[in-house]
This record gives C-alpha cells, structure tokens and sequence, in this order.
C-alpha cells in the first residue's frame, strides 16, 4: 500500500495524544505491551508504524506506582518503540482524566449536558497536565518537525506550545463531535479552550457540521474574524477544515480473505442470522435503545424467534466513573430480562459479552455477522461499521447505522436509522434481514470502493499535506513580522536622527477594540507611553483616527502631539485649534441616516454612530452570522444609493460612509510636506490606514496590526507588540 512520501518530510513527525496506544503489563524483569483498542490509537498506530514518528502520550500507569528506577527501564523500552511518556500520577489521572475530561467535555461535546459536571479543581489539573505535554513536546522538538495534537484531553496544548515555539507548524484533530454554539457555551471556560486550540495551524474535524460548529463558537464566544474556513487570530491565519478518518482497508480486507481461504465458518444453525454490535461501554453509544429495539421487533415479528441472534460484543471502559457503571448494570439487567422473555431451550436472543477480543476474534465476529447494527446516539466517526463493510468480500452482508455517527456522512449506502426512534431500529433490522443479496452486494461494493480509497493512510497524508502547505504559505507572506533584529535596525535609526515623526492609528492599534466604542479609553500605561515619546527630542508625535473630535479632544486634547479626526477630515496640531477641511453642505446624512438606523433596529446588538462629517453602522455586539448576511445587504443599498463624491468603508466590524476627498493617506502627506523628518514611523490596524501605508514615502516604516492583506512593509501581533515596540524605541 502506498503510504506518505517520507522525503516530503526532512524532519519527523511528532503525535501527541492523551494516552500512549498501548496497554502496559508489568513482568517479572519487563513490560509486555499490547495495542489498545478505539479508533485514534488504531488509526494513528499505522501512520506511527510507516513514519518517522515520535509518539508522545500518558504510558497507562499511575506514576505513584512506580520507582525512579522503573520509569527509567518503562521510558527505555518504549523509547525504543519510538514512543515518549507524559508520566501522570494518581490524582493528575483523577481529576484531568476521569474529572475535567470524562465528567465534563466528553458528555458536554456528545450532548449530554445533564453528565456534564464542572469542577474548578479539575480544570486546574486540566491546565497543568496540558502544560506538562507541551512541555514534552517542547523538549523533543527539532526545527522542522510537524507537530500533531489530538482530541479533547489536549485542547489547551497548541497554544501553549505556540507559546514556547512561535514559529512551530502545529496541527490539532478532534476525533469527537463539536456541539453547536448554544451547547458549548455551558462550558465555563469555553474562551480558554477555544484559545488552545487557535495556536494551531490547522484545526481537522470529521465531519462538515463539526467544523461548522466550531466556527460558529469561535465567532460568537472570541469574536473573532472567519471568512469561509479561515481565522484570523492576530497576525495568524487559522485553517479549519474537514478529514474523514479512514481505516486500513487493506488489512481488514486481507484479513477476511484468509478467513475464507480456511473455510472454517461452519454454522451450528445455517438458518440462524446473527446481529453484531459492537461499541466501548459508554452513553453515547445507544447499548440500551438497540437492545430496546430488538425486544421491539420481537414483538413485531415473531417468526424470526429462534431465527435471529443479536451478538453484543461490549468493550470495558471507564470502569471506575460512576455513570458508566449505572450504565453496565442497566445493560446487565436489560440483557437478562430479555433472555428471560424468549430464550426457548435451544436458543437465546442476545449473546453479551463483555470483554476486549484480539484482532483475529474481531475479524470471525465480522465474517459471521449478517447484519452490523452500529447505532451510536452521537459519534464522532466510528471506524467499526468501516471495518465490518471492509470485510464484506463475498458482498453479503448489511450495515445499519445511526445517522448521528460522522460515519454515515460517508457510507450512504447503510441502511441508516434514528437511534432515538426505536420503531425505526425495529423496522430496520426487518428490513436487513428480509435484504436480497443482489442488493447487499451493490450497497457493500460502492461503500467499499469509497472507503479503498479514502484509508487512514489517506487521511493523515491529507492532513499532512494541508500542514505542509500552511509552512509553504508562512513563507511566502509579503509583509514581514517584525522580530528582535527588526526592532534594533529601527532603534538604531531612530537614534541617529534628527528629526523624527510617528503616526498612530488608535482603536486597535493603541487600544482592543469594544463593544461599545466609548469604553476604549486611553489607560495609564498608555498616557505614560505618550508622555514620554513627546519629551523625546526632536520628535512628533501624530494620532490619526478615524474617532470624532470631541472624543480625541477628551482624551488627548490638552497634550503636545498633533491630532487627525474622523479619517483626516479634522486636523489639530499642537497649541492650535480644529481646522475641518470639509467645507461641503451635508445632507447626504440626512438622506442616509434613515437607512443606517433601519439596519441598526433590525440587527440586535448594533448601534449608528454620527460624526460631524460621516455614518458609522458598528455591528461589533451582534450575533456574528446574522451580521454577516446584514453587511452584505447593507453594502448593496448603500453602494445603489451613494455618489462618487462619498466613500464606503468596511471597517473591522463597522460600515462607514465619508467623504471620499480626504483620507487618512492625505492628511500625513500635509504633515510630512511641511517638516523634513528623516525618520518616519506608522503604525494601523484597518483598511483606512492602507491610505496612510501608501502615501508614505518608500523610506518609511510602515507597520500593521495584524495579519492581513496590507501595503505595509511589517506586521505585528497587537496593540500590545506596538506599545512594547515603542517603549523599546524611547528606552
């Protein structure tokens, strides 16, 4: 099977997931080590066996366990494995696994919110574990390599890598569902978890509404900017996209071919059709509405008594958290009744076995199995009814599979149910067993064909590749990051000479923005910041903003710098008074204030702002993609109605129309007319500044806030990097 190219990759690759996929046995002198079971640890373990990898993750054993001397032996054997161990003690395991984890985010991110359980103390431990595999990570890190992270238990761990290794190319891939907006919102810390995982490069989900999900969080809880599938967080660009996992189709094929070639099945009832199903104990995945479901179709169809067997192959899991115990008694005492209801004396109507079985026992269960009824209330993606439809080689056999697994985006063909209409279930697995084989055949070989194409193997070179291409567009970015080295050329030029201007944009570029834009005021360190670039000598200092005079006024009015309002419409220089270039009669206000207010009213969490020369819609506080569709209605009535003399301004997250004669660009050009400066500065955040980035003459340092498409020569993170950047100028 053709795997990765390992030559695009000059350096390794590092997979980093909460548990190592291996079970541990302690021996007399040894470890034994055998494969876990679930879908990351199988998936993964075939990218881990084919590439350069390193695999980090918690080895299974409770540190308190073992002696310095045992963990040095334990990382020894499975360094050689390629495998590096996070090592967590007894109450790490408690309260970041069983606790924030497995109380919290597992039955929060399946919709069970009722499970949901929020302990400040386990968020705690969740940060800290976090912080102990980033710090793993950092330590094993070479320049070049690829950093994967994977699922729920880590979702804190990209940024805090980002933190420590800037220039990291960083991959995140969660393996479970991502609710909507109004179910994540419940998490208390939903803003910090939403944070880790925007230090990646590229966010990977299984399935388009999961994706869909996630983005719809990330615009209303950080409100950010996404356009189509892309973030922008700071000077970053975020990629979120959709990779549905496969599995190793070759080996589950194989494997039933040798099956058969040993012609071993021999049934002990050929009239006898068997049911398979097989899951991890756990809520999400419907044990007890399958099992109500046969009783169901039972009752309906009593012919099939004697006829029909349901295999139950349950995988233990989270055997000391108390919901999944209820949940075993509850199948145990379900299982017994109805066993007790029909068996006769040569038949019972489920077979429950509660145990791991090895990969050959996997594979009879799947050859002798009619019908695969994998009926999970909520999946992620569930690899097992790929694996059963991998190893249909005859064609016979039939799938039924919830339509709330990632699974059935893909596998059409299925008979698919509502695992929550127990009717539906029942008349499906009549409708299985009652299947011509013609049809059985032409359902398995198109799913077949998909799933031959789109292996695990698949899967990770396509999310490899989309990383890969993320380092590519690194490069290839046309303004530069200002960094250490920058920051000195800058300094030493300054300090050479003799007469120096700096041009200032102020919300975004001084201040965050806010909700509500008179709350943006000028703190402490800010004015300190001022003071001292103004004492410096042979320096002018220049506000340029697109904020009203009054507001300007207030905050800086009574300080020796010069001011430019309302996008340089407005001009005060020092110890002097407003002087407005705009001498035109304004009744395109009138005439469009209708407009802007009727958008405003009909658009909650919007405001109009009226300056003395412009119109300003701010739709900051509004629902994200109700503002989305609004904008774009807005600027259509806007443009049909305004003339060339007015200028249409998409802001961040505000719409304004000036007068399209002055601009920003032109008010520094006047500045610079005037005086002769050998040193000039500017730093913007907004589609205006571009004027002022434009005009500048070619020697000057131009400089943007945030990542976007700009004229200027460098960029810089935030307001925070300018502030720093200046106090390194003056220092």
């Amino acid at each position: 099977m053709k795997f990765i190219n390992k030559q695009i990759f000059l350096s390794k690759l590092i997979i980093v997931s909460n548990r190592l996929p291996i079970k541990i046995f302690k021996k007399k002198n040894s470890y034994e080590f055998i494969n876990s079971s679930g879908g990351l640890a199988t998936g993964m373990s075939s990218v881990h066996s084919k590439m350069d990898t390193l695999w980090i993750g918690w080895p299974g054993i409770a540190s308190d366990n073992l002696n310095k001397k045992t963990i040095d032996e334990l990382n020894k054997q499975l360094d050689e494995k390629k495998f590096r161990a996070v090592h967590l003690n007894k109450k790490e395991i408690n309260d970041f696994y069983y606790g924030l984890s497995n109380k919290s985010l597992w039955p929060l991110f399946h919709y069970f919110m009722e499970y949901s359980v929020f302990d400040k103390s386990n968020w705690e431990s969740y940060n800290n574990v976090n912080k102990k595999f980033a710090q793993s990570i950092v330590e094993n890190y070479n320049e070049g390599d690829l950093i994967w992270i994977h699922d729920y238990q880590l979702m804190l761990c990209p940024k805090m890598v980002r933190d420590f290794i800037p220039n990291s190319i960083i991959g995140f891939f969660l393996h479970i569902p991502f609710p909507s907006f109004e179910v994540f919102r419940i998490f208390p810390w939903r803003k910090e978890l939403l944070s880790g995982v925007l230090g990646s490069d590229l966010v990977g989900f299984h399935t388009y509404n999961y994706q869909r999900h996630f983005l719809s969080s990330v615009k209303r809880i950080l409100m950010a900017n996404v356009k189509l599938n892309r973030i922008s967080a700071g000077s970053r660009k975020i990629l979120v996209s959709t990779f549905p996992m496969g599995i190793d189709f070759q080996k589950f094929n194989q494997a039933a071919r040798n099956y058969l070639s040993k012609n071993v099945h021999k049934s002990p009832k050929p009239d006898l059709k068997n049911i398979l199903t097989i899951d991890r104990l756990d809520y999400t995945k419907g044990v007890v509405q399958r099992i109500k479901a046969f009783e169901m179709f039972l009752d309906n169809y009593p012919q099939f008594i004697e006829r029909v067997k349901l295999i139950m192959l349950t995988v233990p899991s989270r055997e000391n958290v108390s919901d999944y115990k209820n949940l075993k008694r509850e199948t145990d005492e379900i299982v017994g009744r109805i066993n007790g209801k029909y068996s006769t004396v040569n038949w019972n109507p489920i077979s429950y076995y509660y145990r791991s079985v090895s990969f050959e026992q996997l594979i009879e269960l799947y050859m002798t199995s009619d019908v695969a009824m994998i009926t999970p209330v909520r999946d992620g993606m569930n690899l097992v009814a790929k694996e059963y439809i991998a190893t249909r080689e005859n064609g016979d056999g039939v799938l039924i599979l919830s339509e709330m697994a990632g699974a059935s985006k893909e596998l059409f063909e299925a008979i698919q149910i509502n695992p929550f209409d127990l009717n539906n279930m029942s008349e499906s697995i009549y409708k299985a067993l009652t299947m011509p084989k013609d049809e059985q055949t032409k359902r398995n070989l198109s799913m077949q064909n998909r799933l031959k194409r789109y292996t695990v193997e698949h899967w990770a070179n396509e999310f490899m590749n989309t990383l890969k291409n993320k380092q590519k567009f690194k490069e290839l970015k046309s303004s530069i990051k200002i960094d250490d080295t920058i920051i000195k050329s800058v300094v030493n030029k300054f300090n050479k000479s003799k007469n120096k201007v700096i041009f200032l944009d102020y919300d975004g570029t001084l201040v965050p923005f806010n909700k509500k834009p008179e709350l943006a005021q000028p703190d402490k360190p800010l004015y300190k910041l001022i003071d001292r670039i103004i004492s410096t000598k042979h320096t002018d200092l220049v506000i340029v903003s697109g904020r009203d005079t009054n507001f300007l006024d207030k905050c800086f009015g009574n300080l020796k710098l010069t001011l430019v309002a309302e996008h340089g419409i407005f001009m005060k220089k020092v110890n002097e008074s407003w002087v407005s270039k705009y001498t035109k009669k304004r009744k395109w206000l009138d005439d469009l204030r209708p407009l802007f207010q009727s958008f405003s009213d009909r658009t909650p969490g919007t405001f109009v702002e009226e300056k003395q020369t412009s119109l300003v819609w701010h739709y900051r506080g509004a629902d994200p993609e109700l503002a989305a569709d609004r904008t774009v209605e807005f600027k259509t009535e806007l443009r049909s109605l305004i003339s060339d003399e007015l200028d249409l301004m998409h802001m961040n997250k505000a719409i304004e129309v000036k007068s399209a004669t002055f601009n920003k660009g032109i008010a520094v050009n006047e500045i610079i007319r005037n005086k002769k400066y050998d040193f000039i500065l500017c730093f913007g955040d907004d589609v205006t500044d571009e004027d002022m980035f434009i005009n500048l003459p070619k020697s000057a340092y131009t400089v943007k806030v945030g990542k976007s498409v700009t004229k200027a020569k460098y960029f810089l993170e935030d307001h925070n990097s300018v502030r720093d950047l200046l106090n390194n100028l003056i220092n």
